[in-house]
């Protein structure tokens, strides 16, 4: 008798009080709405309070804001903080909650070095915790098209990725300033690579089923000269067999995202809310997701993304989460390693 596949024992569906830690506007437009979009949702997981020192951080809330995290012993028993903090904060709020025995959900990247990917590991292997990162583009219904035709080799085995990101400046958010946090380095931990490049890092390596060996890079500033973080980035990853380009800006007199696959028997291509699938020999296959990639839609991206982290909040672990966190955080350190020194990087 042949044995069938290991069976994941049942584990009770739990429901979880959490807190937000940073209350801006990725927080208030984005987090704490995916958290309500869907009733069944937020029947498990509940946002009770958010975090922010912030003067006017609690203008128009409609949850409690505490002035620091100290005070979430205030409000009862918290199971997980949502980090929805500046990306220099990421490591170190990560690191304070585990040890405070929090799950973690954390904006991205939660990482940004191989070594910083470790901390997070080892620091959620002792406090026997979840660590997860905010990739909520897999839910991106676009994004989930190409996978599957990419899975069903519908191009063949794709050789070439061409992903590119255009925007005319950083994401200026709420912050009161004049200056984006994105743009002052101590707080962003660096700029375009980090900001957007994330996004595509970790969707590529879905695409490709694996790491890349190697890469080239460069960044710097082409328009914003008052930034102090690179508004410009241009990447190359190597895979076995397969190429990715990655051109990333906020230097551009437009907003675009293009996506492509190329494959020996066609292509993939995104562009807008349109996407494409072109067969050699075969009329064009076109979905338009003008209205599901429009910002208000992005809610139902996250709400996927907390059902996914409430299920490994019930698990108590999630091996998977901490290396997605380390493969993004070797390839924006190999990013900017490569970038710095002018030199072709590879990966172990």
């Amino acid at each position: 008798m042949i044995d069938g596949p290991e069976r994941t024992p049942p584990v009770d569906r739990r429901s979880y009080r959490g807190a937000l830690i940073g209350f801006g506007g990725v927080a208030r437009n984005a987090h704490l709405p995916g958290f309500r979009h869907d009733p069944a949702a937020r029947a498990r997981i509940d946002v009770v309070a958010a975090v922010d020192p912030a003067p006017g951080a609690s203008a128009n809330a409609d949850l409690p804001v505490l002035p620091d995290r100290d005070a979430l012993a205030t409000i009862g028993a918290v199971d997980f903080v949502d980090v929805c903090t500046p990306t220099g904060t990421h490591l170190s709020t990560t690191l304070w909650a585990l040890e405070h025995g929090y799950h973690v959900l954390c904006e991205k990247p939660v990482a940004i070095t191989a070594a910083e990917a470790a901390l997070v590991a080892a620091a959620a292997g002792r406090a026997q915790r979840v660590v997860m990162p905010c990739h909520q583009y897999r839910f991106n219904p676009a994004w989930r098209q190409m996978l599957a035709w990419l899975r069903d080799d519908a191009i063949g085995p794709w050789h070439l990725a061409e992903l590119s990101v255009y925007r005319g400046a950083a994401d200026a958010g709420t912050d009161p300033r004049g200056q984006p946090w994105r743009t002052i380095a101590s707080e962003s931990a660096g700029g375009i690579l980090l900001d957007h490049g994330t996004h595509l890092l970790y969707s590529l390596l879905d695409a490709a089923g694996g790491q890349a060996t190697a890469v080239r890079a460069w960044t710097g500033r082409l328009r914003h000269f008052d930034y102090g973080v690179e508004d410009t980035a241009q990447v190359v990853l190597e895979f076995p067999g397969r190429l990715a380009t990655l051109m990333l800006t906020w230097a551009a007199p437009h907003r675009e995202n293009r996506v492509r696959f190329i494959g020996a028997r066609g292509t993939i291509d995104w562009q807008g809310g349109i996407l494409r699938l072109e067969q050699i020999g075969q009329p064009p296959e076109i979905h338009d997701y003008t209205v599901q990639l429009d910002k208000r839609s992005y809610a139902t991206w996250f709400t996927a993304l907390f059902a996914t982290f409430a299920d490994a909040m019930d698990r108590g672990t999630d091996r998977t989460a901490l290396e997605d966190i380390a493969r993004v955080a070797s390839l924006l350190d190999a990013a900017y390693t490569a970038a710095r020194t002018g030199s072709r990087v590879t990966i172990d």
